[in-house]
């Protein structure tokens, strides 16, 4: 690692991070993504000959390398696939999940409480076994065209000959300087001088760089059995805080799942996205259904009642997802009955067009067993990427190693997740077990939420994701309605800003435009705050001739044309 000497090629790498957000009209193909060196990965993939699949795949590699602090081979995610020839949309979870060692009490302390989020995250308690080596796997046999090991070289370039650190991974890097005293792996690649690499810094990860050689050549077997397994066991054992146990058989033994997509409908359009052990279609279809209703065009954007409605739609439909989801395999989810349309507008007759609720209490939909509300600790990370090739294949994938650098933890060069703590801590709550418990073998409840949007001709219109943990659901719905509903780009549509809420208040985001909403929606009731929110989102969007890709104002990323 060295100060960064400006060359032609660092001086434009610079120049190039430094855009806020970039949209591209592609007549073929395209890709959106955080950061631009991954958006290049993609467009290289694509120009190769490449398919959806394999750009979206070298883009999640490329991130490892240039975001660390978000996503990569360390941590899991969603991937939703539309096949251009055949009309079908297909997805595979790659969740990571909960090794042998894992019981309902991980997170509990000596006192039987659940431990603070601070105090669970870091080291090795909260690491997951990582899929999405599994997930590139499958993806690859199913849509892939290039050879394996071309979908590698992007980011083994990237590794190996350096990458400029950009102002958001210096920012992470700045916020976690007093908690890596204990991680002298994470110092030594990311702290230049003793202290950590500033903005224009050129950072290089040579084990990083040889361990993506070696899965390039000998498959995803590499990453799942010897050195690799015997690493990030070593990592998680020997950690300085939360050590714990995962056994090669753990990581042997993962395999990410082909699962059926959750598709429904708002208005005239058929919207697509990832079910359990990922609650953000069911959420978003719950959102959406419920402001059906509305006449939101006509209210229009600006409108205080908009906002009104959203919110009150976004707490109901979050009310029934902290109750009734979690991961299928271990819990009955009563996913029909959740995303029934008379269910939903049942639901939505709860929503004054005037006056906020107030109380949100979950409903109880056909099939549902008795269960308590409990919350996860999503926090805000991870990022969304879309590929779009020229025979119409489309993948919007969401990734991530959880927090800020996952569990702080390095085996060969990238950081090991702390997805864990997506599980809700308290494996029981007023005698009733919590749905999203920890149980070996489970995959933590999620909401990342990669979702295709399809017209009233049955082609897609929409390709979106976003990341930023509990947020991801609201940020997905609110830009489909920015799309569909006020006919925004989808730069405009991702960038526009969010409601959210906590237990006290309904949030809107701070610099987002929302602030003069503040007093009317107090006025209908709502106790109202203004508040940063960490958002993060790409999308595409089909117009007559063709199609539009952005990436989120709020973050270095690009899209680019094929």
């Amino acid at each position: 690692m060295a100060r960064f000497s400006p060359t032609i090629r660092g001086i434009f790498a610079v120049l190039l991070i430094g855009l806020s957000a970039v949209s591209a009209r592609a007549d073929g193909g395209l890709v959106s993504a955080a950061d631009p060196r991954a958006s290049e990965a993609g467009q290289a993939i694509l120009r190769q000959g490449g398919s959806a699949a394999d750009a979206a795949m070298a883009m999640m590699l490329a991130l490892t390398v240039v975001e660390p602090q978000s996503s990569g081979i360390g941590g899991g995610g969603f991937l939703l696939h539309h096949d251009g020839t055949a009309g079908l949309v297909e997805s595979i979870d790659g969740r990571e999940t909960a090794p042998a060692a894992a019981t309902p009490d991980r997170f509990l302390g000596a006192d039987g409480a659940p431990l603070s989020f601070p105090a669970a995250f870091p080291g090795g308690k909260s690491v997951g076994v990582p899929g999405n080596i599994a997930l590139m796997a499958k993806a690859h046999a199913k849509w892939g065209r290039l050879p394996w090991a071309d979908l590698f070289q992007p980011a083994i370039r990237l590794a190996d000959q350096g990458f400029v650190v950009n102002r958001v991974l210096a920012g992470r890097l700045s916020a976690m300087q007093g908690l890596w005293r204990d991680f002298p792996e994470a110092r030594a690649l990311y702290w230049v001088n003793g202290v950590p690499a500033s903005e224009g810094t050129l950072l290089r990860n040579p084990a990083l760089a040889a361990f993506l050689r070696r899965v390039a050549a000998e498959g995803p077997t590499a990453f799942y059995t010897g050195e690799n397994a015997e690493a990030i066991g070593k990592a998680t054992a020997g950690a300085a805080q939360n050590p714990a146990t995962i056994t090669p058989a753990d990581i042997a033994g993962y395999a990410a799942r082909e699962r059926a997509p959750i598709c429904g409908i708002y208005r005239v359009y058929r919207i697509c996205g990832m079910g359990p052990p990922s609650s953000g279609a069911i959420t978003i279809l719950q959102i959406l259904g419920m402001l059906e209703r509305f006449d939101l065009t006509k209210l229009g954007k600006d409108s205080p009642q908009s906002w009104h409605l959203i919110a009150e739609a976004m707490q109901l439909a979050y009310a029934d997802r902290d109750t009734w989801l979690g991961d299928r395999d271990f819990v009955d989810v009563p996913v029909a009955g959740l995303i029934d349309p008379a269910y939903i507008r049942t639901r939505g007759r709860l929503i004054d067009p005037a006056r906020a609720r107030g109380r949100y209490t979950p409903g109880k939909p056909l099939g549902a067993l008795p269960r308590t509300k409990a919350l996860s600790s999503e926090v805000p990370a991870t990022t969304h990427f879309v590929a779009i090739d020229g025979t119409g294949d489309i993948v919007s994938m969401t990734s991530t190693i959880e927090g800020p650098f996952g569990s702080q933890l390095i085996a060969n060069g990238y950081f090991l997740n702390n997805e864990l703590t997506d599980f809700t801590f308290a494996p029981e709550k007023d005698g009733a077990p919590v749905a999203n418990r920890v149980t070996a073998g489970k995959r933590p409840l999620s909401s990342m939420a990669p979702t295709i949007v399809y017209g009233p001709d049955g082609k897609p219109v929409f390709v979106v994701g976003a990341a930023g943990g509990r947020t991801i659901i609201m940020q997905v719905a609110k830009a489909i309605i920015a799309r569909l509903d006020w006919g925004l780009s989808p730069r405009d549509a991702i960038g526009l800003g969010l409601v959210f809420f906590n237990r006290d208040s309904v949030i809107l985001e701070q610099g987002g435009g929302l602030d003069a909403l503040k007093a009317p929606l107090e006025a209908m009731g709502h106790t109202v705050a203004i508040a940063p929110l960490g958002l993060k989102a790409n999308a595409a969007a089909r117009t007559p001739t063709r199609w539009e890709g952005g990436a989120d104002p709020r973050s270095p990323g690009v899209a680019l044309a094929e």
